[in-house]
């Protein structure tokens, strides 16, 4: 058949920091491909020289990946076999690989899974929150607006949330999570897993916001926060925002402190409450 002229795809995971992850049979994939397309040659090129691994590498990441995509395509239409790294962990998993596998798929291409190590998985099974069910969030986005936009999305999800997060945006990430989500979130930070300085930080979000006021962030972390409890579910449906903080009110809290509790014990965004609160007094 013309399919077996075809070259297959494999998707190699590598180290997400020891380089004691890397699978044998990575290894023996990457040494029998005919090319490798990585995200950062120079950093793959390290991995590749300490396993003694020399086979042709190429670039493709998500500045050049409209053209070169295509490009290898072709080479694998033509027979080539070839692998697909990312500069750690699972390729397609918050970088361009995805897009190769549609691509791939669409010609009919064989595509082969190579397990290894993924810091999202990581983090999570040492967690201590559920494992049950989970979201892959990954990097929240760039503009604070549209961050918003995905925080409220996700607010009332029962399973387990994952996020990817940079440490120069880490404490404004946690201040939006603890306002949006609530502060009394639970949530496990998992920081340069598998390397040397491997830690985990666990509490609450408005724990881990005052931890992070003492301590400077560093290195790469993943954010493992828990699902929206069914009672917090059932507070936001069942009571009204206005209600909530009429009662609060009454208990002797300010107005301004008790739209604040609102919003982090419904889950609820202050302004949200707010407007909620001033409609109340309009009817």
């Amino acid at each position: 058949m013309e399919d077996n002229k075809k070259g297959t795809l494999y998707l190699v995971g590598t180290p997400i920091g020891n380089l004691d992850d890397m699978t044998f049979r990575a290894v023996k994939i990457l040494k029998n491909v005919d090319l490798i397309a990585a995200e950062d040659t120079r950093h793959t090129r390290k991995l590749l020289t300490h396993f003694d691994i020399h086979v042709p590498l190429t670039s493709y990441h998500e500045h050049n990946k409209a053209i070169k995509g295509p490009e290898l395509i072709e080479k694998l239409l033509a027979g080539s076999d070839m692998a697909v790294v990312s500069d750690a962990g699972l390729p397609g998993i918050a970088d361009p690989g995805s897009d190769l596998v549609v691509l791939a798929l669409k010609k009919e291409i064989i595509v082969s899974p190579i397990p290894g190590a993924n810091a999202g998985l990581s983090a999570l099974i040492s967690s201590g929150i559920s494992t049950v069910q989970f979201s892959f969030i990954g990097f929240l986005p760039k503009k604070t607006s549209r961050r918003r936009v995905l925080l409220e999305e996700v607010r009332e999800r029962k399973d387990t949330l994952i996020f990817y997060e940079t440490p120069h945006r880490l404490m404004s990430i946690l201040r939006e999570m603890a306002e949006i989500l609530g502060s009394k979130r639970k949530i496990a930070i998992g920081r340069e897993l598998t390397k040397k300085f491997e830690q985990f930080i666990r509490g609450t979000l408005e724990e881990i916001n005052e931890y992070f006021l003492s301590v400077e962030p560093r290195g790469e972390f993943v954010l493992i926060v828990e699902g929206a409890g069914e009672s917090e579910s059932l507070l936001i449906n069942d009571i009204p925002p206005a209600e909530y903080v009429a009662v609060l009110i009454n208990k002797g809290l300010t107005k301004k402190a008790a739209i604040k509790k609102t919003a982090d014990d419904l889950h609820l965004n202050r302004r949200d409450v707010y407007s909620a609160v001033v409609k109340a007094g309009e009817a």
